[in-house]
């Protein structure tokens, strides 16, 4: 009798430098730019993980720019 139990494929969720976050097969070789964020599971596992933690979708540099500028623009009445 064949085994009928499947294995449920592992993600690892991933980082790049600007702080965006996606999802990447366990069994591949991370892409260049990206490192793990510290959650592996199943993949509604890491998008609900993603979802939590990504709150922000604007890159990083994007972010920083936007909060230099309203500290160096004067306080509005």
């Amino acid at each position: 009798m064949a085994d009928t139990q499947t294995t449920e494929e592992l993600y690892h969720v991933v980082v790049n430098d600007e702080e965006q976050y996606s999802l990447w097969a366990a069994d591949r070789p991370l892409p260049a730019g990206w490192s793990e964020a510290g959650h592996t599971g199943s993949k509604e596992s890491c998008l609900a993980h993603i979802g939590e933690v990504w709150t922000d979708m604007r890159p990083r540099s994007v972010r920083e720019r936007h909060e230099a500028a309203a500290a160096a623009s004067p306080a509005a009445p």
